[in-house]
């Protein structure tokens, strides 16, 4: 054994202990101060830093060496990928499902759009120290509020005008256009897709990130976190005479309930009417917020529950625009006829005399003003399997008939009577008309003994599709 001294010598030339099988190495680490223990080859990451951060596993940790470690970098998700289980697609007012819905024909409506597109641009002029940020358009069943409000919708994109559109239906196919729970993630979606709104989409990527279950709840709560919350963050942020400056929403009279109680308990069934006003009550609770920049435009028929609410709770905030004699409904109709009968006249080689003005005036008169009685005739002449002459024939002659006075109606009752006797397929007429279950033809069904056909909801949503004006 050679002395002490020799083998401090020798020492520096020692030969170095042989590599162990990389199945059993580990780390070496040589640290100046406290870092974390060794780490096994065995360990492997996969990390997603949040967007704008910088990845440091080690932050205070300084000349040391990490062998075999599997490090992946993978991309965070996406603020689309979070909110598109929860968007309504088809309620957007240009949605492919939409491509059929009513607009109002060229120099049809003027009055009442040039009134609506005034306030959106200015503002209302009530001289009040609060301006109202709501406007709410009504009238009766085929007064024209969703063709009117689809135009808007249109001319607004068309100025940088429209933040975001939702247009509900109760006869649409897509379930998420009968009820609320798409309506608040889909507005979001809308209002984070315009630059002008700097920081608004950052905002609320760093809001889903942090609560995915955001979306699950109560209406109130998701206004709150994806709306209002982002809003107030990017606050000063923005010049909000560049930004869009209206959300529109149609048909909220057409919101169906959906029911979350358990069916063994006795529990009361949740109306319509209710998540109806709870739309509407968020709607408010955004419009009273001042980081809340936009105007709201609201159309739906004057059912009690929201007649009550705009009455009751937000009188003071809303304009109202009822669809009456005010904004001449004979002469817009009359344009309407005028332009569909050239229609089928050219596509039918029909001469140019046909129809006479007295039958024009004598459908406008019928009408009454309810735009949808005009249209329905147009749908039922210009159907291509019969001659148009004759169904104008049909419709003048069954329609004279009867008596409207008491039932402004009567004669879109009638009108449809005809088309239940003259339809060969009976059941896909019922279909149309019982689509809508607050059609006035409700009594005439079950007069009739139509009422007792049943129908599933598909057929009726299909059969409406394709009769519908």
């Amino acid at each position: 054994m050679p002395p002490t001294f020799i083998k401090k010598i020798l020492a520096p030339f020692k030969r170095p202990t042989p590599r162990t099988h990389p199945s059993q190495e580990v780390a070496r680490v040589e640290p100046t101060h406290d870092i974390p223990p060794p780490i096994s080859h065995t360990q492997s990451y996969h990390l997603a830093p949040e967007q704008g951060s910088e990845l440091n596993i080690f932050p205070n940790a300084r000349r040391f060496t990490i062998q075999n470690q599997h490090i992946s970098f993978g991309p965070s998700k996406s603020l689309f990928d979070y909110l598109s289980p929860h968007i309504a697609a088809g309620a957007a007012h240009n949605s492919d499902e939409r491509c059929d819905a009513p607009k109002c024909e060229q120099e049809t409506r003027i009055a009442v759009q040039d009134e609506i597109l005034g306030w959106i641009i200015g503002g209302d002029d009530h001289g009040d120290a609060q301006p109202r940020k709501i406007t709410w358009v009504t009238g009766p069943a085929g007064a024209g509020k969703t063709a009117i409000l689809g135009s808007i919708a249109d001319e607004c994109q068309a100025q940088g005008l429209l933040a975001a559109s939702f247009f509900f239906s109760s006869f649409s196919g897509s379930a998420s256009r009968r009820s609320k729970r798409c309506l608040v993630a889909t507005l979001a979606y809308h209002l984070q897709r315009h630059k002008s709104l700097q920081g608004y989409g950052d905002q609320l990527l760093s809001v889903m990130a942090k609560d995915q279950l955001a979306l699950s709840q109560r209406l109130e709560d998701q206004a709150e976190t994806l709306i209002l919350g982002p809003l107030r963050e990017i606050e000063g942020g923005y010049d909000r005479s560049a930004i869009p400056q209206v959300i529109i929403i149609d048909g909220v009279d057409e919101v169906e309930a959906e029911q979350y109680h358990d069916p063994s308990r006795q529990e009361a069934t949740r109306r319509n009417e209710d998540d109806q006003v709870q739309i509407l009550s968020i709607l408010l609770q955004c419009a009273k917020d001042p980081a809340f920049p936009f105007r709201i435009l609201i159309a739906s028929r004057p059912e009690r529950a929201i007649e009550d609410f705009f009455t009751n709770t937000a009188d003071s905030h809303t304009l109202r625009i009822f669809l009456d004699s005010k904004y001449n409904p004979d002469e817009d109709i009359e344009l309407f006829l005028r332009a569909k009968f050239s229609e089928i006249r050219r596509r039918f080689r029909v001469s140019s005399t046909w129809p006479s003005d007295d039958a024009i005036r004598w459908i406008i008169d019928t009408a009454s003003g309810q735009f949808i009685f005009a249209a329905t005739a147009i749908r039922y002449i210009s159907d291509p399997s019969y001659i148009p002459q004759q169904q104008l024939e049909h419709i003048l002659c069954r329609l004279s008939e009867g008596d409207n006075r008491g039932n402004p109606y009567g004669a879109l009752d009638r009108l449809y009577v005809h088309i239940f006797n003259s339809n060969p397929n009976p059941k896909l007429a019922v279909a149309w008309i019982g689509a809508d279950r607050r059609n006035t033809t409700t009594s005439y069904l079950q007069t009739t003994g139509y009422a007792s056909l049943k129908l599933s909801r598909e057929r009726q949503l299909t059969s409406w599709g394709t009769l519908l004006p």
